[in-house]
């Protein structure tokens, strides 16, 4: 590849950088497909063309998937693991093709297709030297998501358990993804009947939430909703008020962007409520958040 075209490539990129950090992503596609276009000009046996075509490929991929064009974003990615097939010298970027790929046929809502890229990308970043650690925490984290939905609960945690392992180790207990990851083996447990154990996965996903959000954010008031409902089945009745209260607050403040959150964790406590005889209280909390749209 001549340097003139190698200069050219590079001008391309750095301005799709530079709109992507605008915002402007609808430009930067385009700048991306003048990159396609140039670096499939100059497509050769030549590995570093290859390289320059497949990364070029990647990058319009990653835009077309920012702004839902998931079909577009699909056949990029998918050209791209053609050009790097058999290249073990390009593993890392093989696996993280795969692991787009599956987020695309997640949001596509065609789970075989998400589970195959998924379980791919697993494979490639666990056998990798070094193992991608945080990316093989990620793929676990995707895939026990789907063997929830496919009702297979031991697979489920067992994926979940190998991401927050990871994430333990690499990032530690208070790390906004282990938080999440947390929140979500949280929430398997609790519909799978395991209270205790989800009591304890919720209060790990809050007090994480906590120090790094405070209070007033979504993700502490989720995690204060999720905690109060496992509380809940754990006969902790007078602390799980407490955190609907407080879930209740912070969506309160948080305001209309939340809404539907917030009608959500009423709905919860007041059939809490309900339970305890407040009848009274649940009636005027459900009117308050219904006038607040």
């Amino acid at each position: 590849m001549d340097s003139s075209t190698v200069t050219l490539i590079q001008i391309l990129r750095k301005r799709v950088d530079d709109l992507v950090a605008q915002g402007n992503y609808e430009e930067a596609v385009h700048a991306a497909t003048a990159a396609v276009e140039k670096t499939q000009q100059a497509l050769s046996e030549d590995l570093d063309s290859i390289d320059e075509f497949a990364d070029a490929l990647e990058l319009r991929g990653e835009l077309y998937r920012s702004l839902g064009r998931y079909e577009d974003a699909r056949e990029d990615y998918s050209q791209a693991l053609d050009q790097l097939e058999n290249r073990p010298d390009r593993v890392i970027q093989i696996g993280r093709l795969c692991a787009d790929q599956g987020a695309v046929y997640d949001a596509l809502e065609n789970n075989e297709r998400a589970v195959e890229y998924w379980e791919k990308a697993l494979e490639i970043f666990s056998e990798a030297e070094p193992v991608q650690l945080l990316d093989v925490a990620a793929m676990s984290n995707n895939l026990a998501y789907m063997k929830k939905a496919a009702g297979d609960i031991d697979a489920a945690e067992t994926h979940f358990l190998k991401a927050l392992e990871i994430l333990h180790n690499e990032l530690g207990a208070e790390h906004e993804e282990t938080a999440i990851v947390s929140n979500n083996l949280g929430a398997l447990y609790l519909a799978s009947g395991f209270h205790e154990q989800a009591r304890e996965m919720h209060m790990m996903a809050l007090e994480a939430r906590r120090k790094n959000f405070g209070d007033d954010h979504p993700d502490t008031a989720q995690s204060h909703n999720n905690l109060a409902l496992a509380l809940l089945n754990t006969g902790d009745r007078a602390w799980a008020r407490r955190h609907f209260e407080k879930a209740l607050h912070a969506f309160e403040v948080l305001g209309n962007e939340f809404h539907s959150d917030l009608e959500a964790v009423a709905s919860n406590y007041c059939d809490f409520l309900r339970t305890e005889g407040e009848t009274v209280l649940a009636d005027r909390i459900e009117s308050k958040v219904g006038s607040m749209i």
